[in-house]
């Protein structure tokens, strides 16, 4: 897509943000058709997608549309089973030497046997995972019985890989979720996807967690050396592909992250690309961004709660 076409159709807003909005629900729409019909020999839905990709949103709308549809369903988050991090690791981390993205952060085998025991409805304790302390909450977990027909949707980085989630490809439907869509300046250079996502993460960094986007640009190395080894290689595996770029998003990004991109372009060459495509657009409000929107995941304000 070009920055030319996104600037046409930023000059009707809410036009343009309803129709991209409508075409991404539309894949979730498809999915959620196809998991309705299937619920009973699949009850078990897997969402895998790299860093800023829009998981947990993803997972939610997907929710809401089978329980529309009459179809119970319950999201769990699979950064819950996490392990918890030693002494050691702990201050691994803050130094930024260990690795985070590594599936053997995963408590496997109580992922493996609840899952199991979800589809053949048993009762499971679900952990809580504390990400401030690195450390799982006892006593804070959720009683899950699942319910005739209930459908479980599991989101998380890990969830297609076979060494995580076992041998569940028959009673699970698999999603792989990612920004798919490249944009072009007016000279037709292509920016990659995976900018995209990193704006989403600069944007969820810095309006709600607090942190410099610098701070997000120093981890995206690692970051992206983790998404190539431990989440690429699987996404074959899934029954459905989302591409989940809405055409509106770069043009608000312009207003909420243009001029930070640009100072930090001006020394980092990794940036240069995004600094240009936001400088060719026309920046865009907020208002007409639904509450349930996926880019709220990122900018703040939805109704859902992560």
């Amino acid at each position: 897509m070009k920055t030319t076409d996104m600037n046409l159709r930023a000059a009707h807003p809410k036009t343009f943000i309803h129709e991209s909005e409508r075409d991404y629900r539309n894949q979730i729409r498809a999915a959620a058709d196809s998991i309705y019909r299937h619920r009973n020999e699949r009850p078990i839905v897997l969402i895998s997608g790299p860093s800023g990709a829009g998981k947990t949103t993803t997972a939610m709308l997907l929710e809401k549309y089978l329980d529309r549809a009459g179809a119970e369903s319950t999201t769990l988050s699979m950064d819950n089973y996490f392990l918890p991090l030693t002494p050691e690791e702990n201050a691994l981390a803050k130094q930024q030497k260990l690795d985070l993205e590594t599936p053997a952060r995963l408590d496997m085998e109580l992922l493996n046997s609840q899952m199991r025991d979800l589809m053949e409805q048993k009762p499971v304790v679900v952990p809580k995972f504390d990400f401030v302390t690195n450390t799982r909450i006892e006593g804070a977990g959720m009683l899950l019985e699942r319910k005739p027909d209930e459908i479980i949707i599991m989101e998380g980085i890990h969830a297609l890989n076979p060494a995580v989630t076992g041998e569940s490809d028959d009673f699970t439907t698999r999603i792989y979720i990612s920004v798919r869509t490249r944009i072009a300046d007016a000279a037709d250079t292509e920016m990659h996807p995976m900018k995209v996502r990193l704006m989403r993460r600069m944007l969820r960094d810095k309006l709600t967690r607090g942190r410099e986007i610098s701070g997000t640009l120093n981890m995206l190395d690692s970051v992206k050396a983790g998404e190539d080894k431990h989440i690429m290689p699987y996404k074959y595996r899934a029954n459905f592909e989302f591409d989940t770029f809405l055409k509106y998003e770069l043009n608000v990004y312009k207003a909420l992250l243009g001029d930070d991109v640009k100072a930090l372009a001006a020394t980092d060459e990794r940036l240069v690309d995004m600094a240009r495509i936001l400088d060719e657009l026309e920046p865009m409000g907020t208002e007409y961004i639904p509450a349930d929107s996926l880019i709220r995941e990122f900018i703040g304000g939805s109704s859902f709660e992560y």
